[in-house]
C-alpha cells in the first residue's frame, strides 16, 4: 500500500515527524512530501525510520496551509496514495481537515494507536479532551490520519532513501504570513517527555528561576497556566490545557497550579503527574498519581538539589 506521510522539518528531524514516519511504514511503503530549505542530513535521517522517498518543495520556506494542502493533494495524486499521515500539531489540526475533504477521504484526527488488527479500519483516538476514548472506523478508500504527539513509539527501521524536489507549481495561498515569533531553543512541548509547569503560585515572572532549575535538572520542558500567559509572566506557547497546548509528556510536574478543569483538559494524557501545591483541597490532587502538600519555593529547590545528587552519584 502507498503511504504518503508530511513532515515540518524546522532545524532537525523532530520527534513528531519521526513518529509520523513509524506509523506510515507500519501501513505500507512511505513516501514523504516536505517543505522549506531543510539540510540533507535531516532528510537522510527520514530513511532511518522507513522512509524511501523524499519529495521536497523548495518554494516556501514558512508555513502556508493553503499551499501545503496543495502540496499534499498533488503527492497524493502523483503516488496514488491510500494513505496520508501527519502530526497532530498546529498545521496538522489545519491541514489535515482540508486534505481530507478535498480528497473525500475519511479522516482520523488524534490517533493514539497503530489500526486494530480487525477487517475494519479502526483506529484508537482521544476524545472529550482525553477523557474518553474512542475507536473510530473508516470505510474510504483513502484515509487521513493525524497522529497525537507522544502517543506512537519511533523505531528505526532503515531504507536507502531517495530525495528530490518537488517542481509542481502550487500557486500562492490566500493566506499572508505578517509575523513569526520562534519558540527558542528546546524540546517543543507537544514533543516533551518531561515538563515541569507553575502557575500563579509562583508569584510572579521573578521566581520563575525555580522551576527553570528544576526543569535543567531533568531535562525537561517548561510550561505554565494560562493566567500565567495571559498576564505576560510567560510567554504563550508555554501555556497548556485545553485552551492552549495538549501534552502528554511521561511526566508532567505542575507547582502552584490549582486545576481547573480547561488545565487539565491539556494534560491529562500524562503518564505521571506530580502536584505541588500547599492547599490540600486544590483540585488538581483529583487528578495526580504524586502530591506534595508544601510551598513551591521550598519544595522545587529540594528536589532540583536531590535530583542533581542523584544525578552526581551515577557518575
Amino acid at each position: 500500500m502507498s503511504v504518503l506521510v508530511f513532515v515540518e522539518i524546522k532545524n532537525k528531524l523532530s520527534k513528531a515527524a519521526k513518529e509520523a514516519i513509524t506509523y506510515g511504514k507500519k501501513l505500507g511503503e512511505v513516501n514523504v512530501v516536505t517543505y522549506g530549505d531543510a539540510s540533507n542530513e535531516a532528510l537522510l535521517e527520514m530513511g532511518e525510520y522507513g522512509a524511501k522517498n523524499i519529495w521536497v518543495y523548495r518554494n516556501i520556506n514558512e508555513p502556508n496551509d493553503q499551499v501545503i494542502s496543495k502540496l499534499i493533494l498533488k503527492a497524493v495524486e502523483k503516488l496514488e496514495a491510500e494513505f496520508v499521515v501527519l502530526s497532530q500539531d498546529q498545521t496538522g489540526k489545519s491541514i489535515g481537515p482540508r486534505v481530507a475533504a478535498k480528497l473525500e477521504a475519511g479522516h482520523i484526527s488524534g490517533a493514539i494507536s497503530l489500526p486494530e488488527a480487525t477487517d475494519d479500519f479502526t483506529v484508537k483516538t482521544n476524545v472529550y479532551s482525553g477523557k474518553a476514548i474512542a475507536y473510530v472506523c473508516v470505510h474510504s478508500d483513502k484515509k487521513v490520519i493525524s497522529i497525537l504527539p507522544n502517543s506512537i513509539q519511533p523505531v528505526e527501521n532503515k531504507v536507502e532513501a531517495s530525495i528530490s524536489d518537488f517542481a509542481e507549481d502550487l500557486g500562492t495561498g490566500r493566506i499572508k504570513t505578517i509575523d513569526l515569533k520562534p519558540l527558542g531553543d528546546g524540546i517543543p512541548l507537544p514533543e516533551a517527555e518531561l515538563v515541569v509547569s507553575a502557575g500563579r503560585g509562583l508569584k510572579g515572572p521573578e521566581n520563575w528561576g525555580i522551576v527553570e532549575d528544576l526543569a535543567k535538572s531533568l531535562g525537561a520542558t517548561t510550561a505554565c497556566s494560562r493566567p500565567v500567559a495571559d498576564i505576560g509572566w510567560r510567554p504563550h506557547h508555554e501555556h497548556v490545557g485545553q485552551t492552549g497546548v495538549a501534552i502528554r509528556p511521561n511526566l508532567y510536574i505542575a507547582a502552584g497550579i490549582s486545576g481547573a478543569i480547561q488545565h487539565l483538559a491539556g494534560v491529562n494524557g500524562s503518564k505521571v503527574i506530580v502536584v505541588i501545591n500547599t492547599d490540600p483541597e486544590a483540585p488538581f490532587f483529583k487528578a495526580a498519581d504524586y502530591g506534595v502538600v508544601g510551598d513551591a519555593f521550598e519544595v522545587l529547590p529540594k528536589l532540583t538539589t536531590a535530583i542533581n545528587n542523584f544525578k552526581a552519584s551515577q557518575v
